[in-house]
Order: C-alpha cells, then structure tokens, then sequence
C-alpha cells in the first residue's frame, strides 16, 4: 500500500493538498457525515454526564466492545492473527465496570485476569502462532479496556464530571485547531513515512487549540490553576498526536486503510478511539496529581 493511498485523513493530519470531491473535504474527510457523527457522540456523553453520570461508564463499555471486534476483525484479516476474542470481551468490561467500586485496583486486577484467560483460551489450537496470537491478545486487552478504564476513572470523584470534560474539551479543541491549521496552512510533513498528512503546522493548531482549552478546562471546571490547565492541554495533545501515529503505523504494519467502516465520515470506531485511549490515562495521572479528590 503506497504512502498516498493508506492513509485516512485525522483531524491533526491534513496537508491541504487534496482536492475537494464530492462531500470530502479538503482533508480527505466526508465532512458533513463526520459531524453528524461528532455532534451525536458528543450529545451522548453530555447526555450521560449530566444526568446519571455512571452512565458514562456504559459508553466507553459499548464503545470499547466495537473497538475490541473491529481490532480483532482487522488483525484476523490482514495477518491472519486470532485474538481470544471472548475473554478480551468479557475482561475488557470487567475492567471498565470494576473501577465504578475498586478504582484501578479493579481494573488492574480484571486485567491480569484477563491475560491468564487468554492465555488458556488459545491452548487448545495447539503451538502454531500461539505467541503471536496470545501477544496480539493482550496488546488488545491493554490498549483498548485497560487504556478506557482510566477514563471511566475520571468520572468517579465528586468533580467526576469537570474531569471529563476536561479530557473531552481538551480532544476537541486539538481536532479541531489540528483540522483548521492542517488544511490552511500544512505544508511541512509531521512523519511522512507513518502518516504523511500529518504535518507540523496541523501539530501546531493542535497544540495552541489544546493549550487554550486546557488552560480554560482545569482552571474554569476544576478550580485549578492556570499553569496546570496549560501543562494538561500540552500533555493531551501530545499523547493524542503519538496515539494517532501510532495507529497509523499499526495500519500500515496490517496494509489497510481503516480499522471499520462503523462511523460514517470517520472510518472505523478504532479510528476515533486512536487518539483518545491514550490521552484518558494521561489526563487521569495529571488531573489525579493537579486535582486530588
């Protein structure tokens, strides 16, 4: 697959190169269906916050299970690797639900159980690629329930709910400025041979945007100060863009374009979840040292 065909266009990614066809914008986007599908999730989450807000857990468990089929759907297609599809399921909720009582003693713990079931569900296929299975088993355990059992954290202090949306502020405002300073201005190349619409001037939005939003997040949300809000800010931004590489490569690594076709104008849910699996556990460690309970 060649550099100018693999890649779906992310938020912090475009080059403004590409021509407009169609719906697809500039970025390569089918932008009024990637909208629909933003305000919706958005609309769901601020639905669950402000309401009962434990139902937030239910959405990053439902979330998690597409994730998790999608994931395992892509590696048994590409390369033919069988991950133990139902004890990463069963784990994976067990991980995300039990940190509504134990807290990341629960998740930890679910997870290490986990890994030991996947251990012995792939035993009786016998040596042939038992590694590679098993190794992409609890790469998938981690990456996906492990990585969102810290944002179901985020939710269960008493400011539960200015964390997360701290943590979704944030995401949004890097996508966003990521998007607008890619297609004005990208020009320079981020990591050409990983994702090459990525580029420095879609970085930079990200990162002004995060800045700001952060600042305005932690001291406005969470009564904390102005240093940490832009500490926060940076540091999401910078995980979210490294998570987005980093499914890039793992992409290029299976030869496909997208992980699914669940989300209209986004791709698969894998392809939205890239960059926010690892920016929960960093706004959880900073929100945690910023914030205590």
């Amino acid at each position: 697959m060649s550099d100018h065909q693999g890649e779906r266009e992310s938020a912090a990614e475009p080059d403004g190169s590409a021509k407009l066809s169609g719906k697809t914008s500039r970025a390569g986007r089918n932008l009024p269906a990637a909208i629909a599908v933003g305000v919706a999730l958005g609309a769901a989450i601020l639905g669950s916050l402000f309401t009962v807000r434990y139902l937030f857990l239910g959405i990053i468990a439902a979330a998690i299970v597409v994730g998790t089929v999608e994931l395992a759907a892509a590696f048994r297609r590409a390369a033919g690797i069988r991950v133990s599809l139902v004890p990463v399921l069963v784990g994976g909720q067990a991980m995300i639900w039990l940190t509504w009582p134990f807290g990341q003693q629960g998740a930890v713990t679910a997870f290490v159980v986990t890994v030991i079931g996947c251990l012995l569900w792939r035993l009786p296929s016998g040596a042939d690629g038992y590694l590679r299975d098993v190794s992409a088993s609890v790469f998938a355990a981690a990456y996906l329930p492990l990585f969102a059992s810290f944002a179901a954290m985020l939710v269960l202090p008493e400011d539960g709910v200015g964390r997360v949306l701290s943590f979704m502020i944030v995401v949004v405002a890097c996508d966003t400025g990521g998007y607008v300073a890619g297609v004005l201005r990208g020009r320079h190349p981020m990591a050409p041979k990983i994702s090459p619409k990525k580029t420095w001037e879609g970085f930079a939005g990200s990162l002004s945007a995060g800045v700001i939003g952060g600042a305005l997040s932690v001291t406005l949300l969470l009564d904390g100060h102005v240093w940490e809000g832009i500490l926060f800010g940076a540091a999401v931004v910078l995980s979210a863009t490294l998570g987005d590489l980093m499914e890039s490569l793992l992409k290029r690594d299976l030869g496909i374009k997208d992980m699914g076709n669940t989300l209209p104008g986004h791709g698969g849910l894998m392809d939205r979840l890239d960059s926010l699996l690892p920016s929960a556990v960093v706004s959880w460690l900073l929100l945690s040292a910023f914030v205590p309970v």
